[in-house]
């Protein structure tokens, strides 16, 4: 993970990944309405549902943001409001899905937006989370039985080191060591163990120098955990979705933007635990990645000159458009793929009792056609396919730890698989996606239904 001399627009631009020219024009009409002082709002509307058609929901929720905030965009307010809309303009044109729905600068502006809007209404607060997490399952997690007095001993350690750390003072090395430490002994063995998560999120926070420097997000963090060890003291057994979305998401955003190294493989594999992916370095630092991006663009732009003269470089499907040579590599990924998701759903269910292997390897077909999708610009499909993966993860897991109350229902998988299949039939036919909304909420409530492990034995570290 790339932690030093980051662009402030924070991921590389994707130029393999398709455009939606109708949100892209719409946003430049918005901006120069605004500029005009004329009304902005039908523009608007005009590209959160091209983005909508397109899947890619974190925009769009984005856009619903600037929709909200345009009537109150005057006065002091308007150039900030002007600046969000350059700056997602700008972001859309990148076509990099990932850092639409990660981006810290995206997401500033976003808050701001959303502020605006509460200090004319009911007031309400989002959280980054909710924008990089935007139509995504979150995973039950556990917290492991652990006896009150050591609780109460550990939870002591962490307060005393956590008032430093929310006080900014100067040098808080020593003290974010002892809440490393406190995490660590609270950690359990289990794939879903919500301290394992809180570890990962704080190491990340750690290498990414945001927990030293007093980044907002980092204290809020620590403090709930802090929150979690309380209610863990008064007999908590399964973790707060909303601290296990705030974790993963923080957890997700560095990996999200700048990509994974061999390193970084126990991080990616939580995440993947957890329904994300990432993608790997092909470069050893971010100018040297640039650079091959730059010379990859630069030698398929001169193929599409040579060998396909008088034809076009694009493929229109719906609100997409994609790069024709991209599209044909995806339609061989996703072939290959989903021949191996097939076998692996047929091997995982005919068993009477989960069969790990055959699910593990489902879930990794799913995840590379997610992956694969994701790259492309198929909002829709990488949405449901990356929701797969983790329902057989799960799966996989429920069938390691011999719990099938822990493994998503049966119906609403075969049913995503089928949906899924008959999207990428109608993507290779050359129509648009089909919306994903159906089979993904079924799916989405498989996942978050299924039941977290039974509290462990308490460790030795702790009893």
């Amino acid at each position: 993970m790339t932690t030093a001399d980051l662009p402030s627009l924070e991921a590389l631009p994707n130029p393999r990944g398709a455009a939606v020219p109708e949100a892209e024009a719409a946003l430049a009409e918005a901006m120069r309405a605004s500029e005009a002082r004329m009304a902005v709002v039908g523009p608007l509307l005009r590209a959160a549902q091209a983005l909508r058609q397109a899947g890619w929901l974190a925009s769009q929720r984005f856009v619903d943001a600037l929709v909200l905030a345009a009537p109150y965009a005057n006065d002091d307010f308007l150039p900030r409001f002007r600046s969000a809309l350059a700056d997602f303009h700008a972001a859309l044109t990148r076509r990099n899905l990932r850092e639409l729905a990660c981006s810290p600068t995206l997401f500033a502006h976003y808050r701001d937006l959303n502020a605006q809007v509460a200090r004319h209404t009911q007031g309400y607060v989002v959280a980054f989370e909710d924008l990089a997490l935007t139509g995504r399952p979150i995973a039950c997690t556990a917290l492991r039985a652990v006896p009150a007095a050591s609780l109460r001993v550990v939870r002591a350690r962490y307060e005393q080191a956590l008032l430093p750390v929310l006080k900014g003072q100067e040098d808080t090395s020593a003290a974010l060591d002892e809440l490393d430490a406190c995490i660590a002994e609270l950690a359990g063995d289990d794939t879903y163990d919500v301290w394992r998560l809180a570890g990962a999120c704080a190491h990340a926070l750690r290498l990414n120098g945001r927990a030293r420097a007093g980044d907002p997000e980092a204290k809020r963090f620590y403090a709930r955990c802090n929150l979690l060890l309380a209610e863990q003291g008064q007999g908590l057994q399964v973790a707060p979705r909303s601290f296990v979305r705030a974790a993963l998401a923080l957890l997700w955003r560095d990996y999200a933007l700048y990509g994974a190294a061999a390193e970084d493989a126990d991080a990616v594999e939580m995440l993947n635990d957890y329904g994300l992916t990432v993608d790997w370095h092909v470069a050893g630092t971010q100018a040297s990645e640039a650079a091959w991006e730059k010379e990859a663009a630069e030698a398929e732009a001169a193929a599409a000159g040579e060998g396909a003269a008088g034809s076009s470089v694009a493929r229109e499907l719906g609100a997409l458009s994609l790069n024709v040579y991209a599209y044909e590599d995806f339609l061989q990924t996703a072939d290959a793929a989903m021949a191996a998701l097939s076998v692996g759903t047929d091997a995982a269910f005919a068993a009477a009792t989960p069969d790990a292997l055959a699910a593990g390897h489902a879930g990794q077909a799913a995840y590379g056609l997610g992956a694969a999708a994701q790259a492309l610009g198929l909002g829709h499909v990488a949405l449901l396919a990356d929701a797969l993966g983790l329902a057989w993860r799960r799966h996989a897991y429920a069938a390691r730890i011999g719990s099938v109350q822990a493994a998503p229902a049966r119906r609403p998988m075969e049913q995503a698989g089928e949906a899924l299949r008959a999207m990428l039939l109608r993507v290779a036919a050359g129509f648009a996606q089909p919306d994903s909304a159906v089979p993904l909420a079924l799916l989405v409530q498989a996942i978050e239904r299924a039941a977290p492990a039974a509290g462990s034995v308490p460790s030795s570290s702790l009893s």
